[in-house]
């Protein structure tokens, strides 16, 4: 199943599935293009940055290197001035996936002219660019100005044609400033990537049945925040009185059933609406109000920490039961844990916490009952419930917590077996999870 999102600033629908790159990639210093200040609208202003002009400043190879700074100089300028001007429109923008392959066509040419101790860095570098591919919807939702677009065009190839202009000339020192800036491309544009990106949910499609495994109620998941060759899977089945959590290296691994690992867990766990979150465990512990996080690289526990005021042990759980009274879920803006308490009258209480401590740091108190609520998550800091875990069920309702307002929709999904026990969304991949009366669905 596949979920379409609106972005917020411009009028746009995305679909949303697949794997996407890792979030969080560390820099490395070197030669980059990258984006990282904001406008008074909280919008990414990108800026370019070339390199030292005392690089082979003694020979005629540093007037290339003048002239390319001069080029990335007013293509920041155009950058800048085209993110200011955004308006709600992309269309002219689509072309520019045509410039991005053109660019990994010339990394292509180099690397097959290159001598082979070369050639595994230049595979590093085009994975890079590949990884970048995803980025480009995101670019497509800020440009409107056809004008400055063609300019842009004209000056990145330009600059392509300089780049490998001194790499064929002056080898693989400037290679390895090249590599150096791409990475750190990678890292400023990802930390952009998540405000870029959030937007209202307009439509769910699907779903896909990955597996049939276990009882008819129980959780799956995988990390949002791993890299995007980690693509290991974890699998509770149950809702109560158990510990055991099998482990799978890959999605492949999990629909024949090749268990990797499988861990004991110091508590038993209420409810299904754990998540793993950055190696880490997130789940409800058995009887209590208290969220405990489980190393799995240690087998320790990391923290525990009681939810002040938080129903339990169905006393608020979702509409089909099952200690399902606390959800821990992440989307793009960090973690969050939806419950409800007696100070707010049953309805669902919303709080944002820190993934370390498991300390709150923010709450919001909504007008929804938790026990009219089939199942929740959230999406760029909006949470979603839906109307039932039965036939007929789909997103009813929506909670901003930017705004702290709510709205009542209509956006149906298919139930296809009949009984949802847990729906959770995945910013990585941009998709649900789902385990429906012993399937296991992404949505």
């Amino acid at each position: 199943m596949r979920v379409l999102v609106s972005v917020l600033y411009p009028v746009l629908s995305l679909s949303i599935f697949g794997l996407y790159p890792s979030m969080t990639i560390v820099p490395k210093e070197g030669w980059q293009v990258y984006s990282s200040a904001q406008d008074a609208d909280g919008r990414c202003i990108c800026t370019v940055v070339a390199p030292e002009q005392s690089l082979c400043s003694r020979d005629a190879k540093s007037r290339q290197l003048r002239q390319l700074l001069e080029k990335v100089q007013n293509m920041s300028q155009s950058i800048e001035v085209l993110n200011l001007r955004t308006q709600r429109d992309f269309q002219y923008v689509m072309k520019m996936e045509n410039q991005m392959k053109g660019l990994r066509t010339k990394f292509r040419q180099i690397e097959d002219d290159r001598k082979s101790i070369m050639a595994r860095n230049f595979q590093e570098l085009k994975d890079k660019m590949d990884e970048l591919r995803p980025l480009i919807p995101v670019l497509e939702q800020y440009k409107m100005d056809a004008a400055l677009i063609s300019q842009f065009k004209e000056e990145i190839r330009d600059l392509s044609a300089v780049l490998t202009g001194i790499q064929e000339e002056l080898g693989a020192y400037d290679y390895d400033e090249l590599y150096q800036r791409v990475l750190r491309l990678d890292s400023r544009l990802r930390s952009c990537m998540g405000k870029l990106t959030c937007g209202k949910l307009m439509k769910i499609t699907g779903p896909v049945t990955i597996k049939t495994s276990g009882t008819r109620f129980g959780a799956w998941m995988t990390d949002p925040l791993a890299s995007s060759r980690n693509n290991r899977v974890w699998y509770m089945d149950s809702y109560t009185n158990s510990k055991i959590v099998h482990e799978y290296k890959t999605m492949d691994d999990f629909v024949v059933g090749v268990v990797s690992r499988t861990y004991s867990l110091p508590f038993k766990w209420e409810g299904t609406n754990h998540i793993v979150y950055n190696g880490s465990l997130y789940y409800n512990k058995y009887q209590s109000n208290i969220i405990v996080k489980y190393s799995f690289d240690t087998g320790t526990v990391l923290a525990q920490r009681a939810l002040e005021f938080a129903g339990f042990h169905n006393m608020y759980p979702y509409t089909w039961g099952g200690y399902s009274d606390i959800d821990v879920m992440a989307d793009e803006l960090g973690m969050w844990v939806v419950y409800a308490t007696n100070q707010n009258a049953g309805n669902v209480v919303v709080s944002q916490i820190d993934p370390d401590t498991l300390q709150v740091l923010k709450t919001w108190n909504t007008e929804y009952s938790k026990r009219n609520a089939g199942e929740s998550f959230m999406i760029c800091g909006t949470l979603y419930i839906t109307n039932s875990h039965l036939s007929g069920a789909k997103v009813y309702y929506a909670f901003s917590t930017k705004t702290s307002t709510y709205e009542y929709m209509d956006i149906p999904f298919h139930n296809q077996y009949f009984h949802i026990s847990m729906l959770d969304y995945n910013a990585r991949e941009r998709s649900l999870y789902a385990w429906n009366n012993g399937h296991q669905e992404r949505v």
